[in-house]
């Protein structure tokens, strides 16, 4: 049956209908679907993504969207325009076509979907289902194709990305190694992974001049009780070594950290903290805790002020500051990619992941430079 709704509307307030591909990671996340629903009239929505599984049914059964579409449907939706009702199907859609959003010369791809962690304060298995890899055929074919036509960086994404492998005959390792043989690629950047998917061969990988010589390895907390509060699966000893060992190869190291989880009482914000000052980090995501209704922390109680949780977020990003400043300090060799320009500066990214601002009288944006003669400043870079 041909859909009512045949043509694209330029903004929201000419459409007819709107659909809304939902997070729903956070608690703000929720509060700000619904007061975006909340301020739609007239109108037909259609809500898909992560919130249709925990809100879609109650936002349907209030009348505030007409149909709820699971994730499995999002490629489809516009066979689905007319539908009204709730649609959530299984999570069964790792061979989907591969999303990408890139500029001229740098791509996105999603290798993997789902995680099988289940931390305490995550409701993404929920919303996600379990680990599961896209197929390696599928995803070496989108990249052929594109380096083809002039991409030239891709970052390799997923919700538990180092999971990567887990349900297929290859690994992420090997899939690394045939996506640099293809020609065209010059940069391979990885999403977050969990210690437990570092090994000494995605190591070594950084050292091939395509992957870049930066890992995001997620910690989250360096506390021991902490960590089993939080049901993660890493601990501080064996973590430390792990990336006391990467950085002896000069590859930078990224993290996240939740602070302000329930139970991180003084006593393990100080233990927390001695333990972060020896992690060799370059790059870090701080979170302050915030409460997801569904989660087993949501059921914790949480004692701690706001501004006390700041101040710890703050401490945790100074240190990394200057670990990175000192990093930065060492004058390696450096191969920029140069994405886009702004407030007089060409902007790019070193094979380190670290900003890089260039002023060039010729226009150099998309190219890749190599330079060895720079300046090593803090700087503000959100101003920019």
């Amino acid at each position: 049956m041909k859909s009512q709704f045949d043509k694209i509307a330029t903004n929201e307030n000419e459409a007819d209908l709107i659909i809304i591909n939902s997070c729903t990671v956070t608690d703000f996340a929720d509060r700000d679907l619904r007061k975006y629903i909340n301020s739609i009239r007239n109108k037909k929505i259609i809500l898909t993504g992560c919130a249709a599984y925990t809100q879609g049914k109650e936002f349907f059964e209030s009348g505030r969207v007409k149909a709820v579409l699971g994730h499995k449907y999002k490629e489809q939706i516009k066979d689905f325009l007319n539908f009204e009702g709730v649609k959530l199907g299984d999570f069964d859609f790792k061979k989907s076509k591969i999303l990408h959003n890139f500029s001229k010369t740098k791509a996105f791809i999603k290798i993997q979907e789902g995680c099988d962690f289940e931390c305490a304060y995550c409701i993404i298995p929920q919303v996600r289902g379990y680990a599961r890899s896209m197929d390696e055929e599928v995803i070496l074919k989108e990249i052929k194709t594109l380096a083809q036509n002039g991409i030239s960086e891709f970052v390799l994404t997923g919700i538990n990305m180092g999971s990567y492998g887990k349900d297929t005959s290859t690994s992420l390792s090997e899939l690394i190694k045939k996506i640099s043989d293809i020609r065209g690629v010059k940069r391979i950047r990885l999403g977050s992974l969990e210690p437990s998917q570092v090994n000494d061969e995605l190591i070594t990988l950084t050292q091939n001049g395509i992957l870049e010589k930066h890992l995001h390895i997620a910690l989250q907390h360096t506390s021991d009780k902490m960590l089993r509060i939080m049901k993660r699966r890493n601990r501080v000893k064996p973590t430390l070594e792990l990336f006391e060992k990467i950085a002896q190869q000069e590859i930078a190291l990224g993290t996240d950290f939740i602070v302000g989880h329930p139970g991180e009482s003084e006593e393990i914000w100080h233990e927390a903290l001695e333990n972060f000052k020896k992690f060799p980090l370059t790059h870090i995501h701080v979170f302050r805790f915030t409460k997801r209704e569904g989660t087993r922390s949501a059921l914790l109680k949480n004692d701690l002020r706001g501004d006390v949780v700041k101040k710890r977020a703050k401490t945790l990003d100074e240190i990394v500051k200057k670990n990175n400043y000192n990093f930065r300090m060492k004058k390696q060799k450096l191969i920029i990619h140069v994405e886009h320009y702004k407030n007089g500066y060409y902007v790019g990214y070193d094979q380190f992941y670290n900003k890089m601002l260039i002023t060039s009288d010729e226009n150099i944006k998309d190219s890749w430079i190599k330079i060895d003669n720079y300046d090593v400043k803090e700087v503000n870079y959100a101003k920019i």
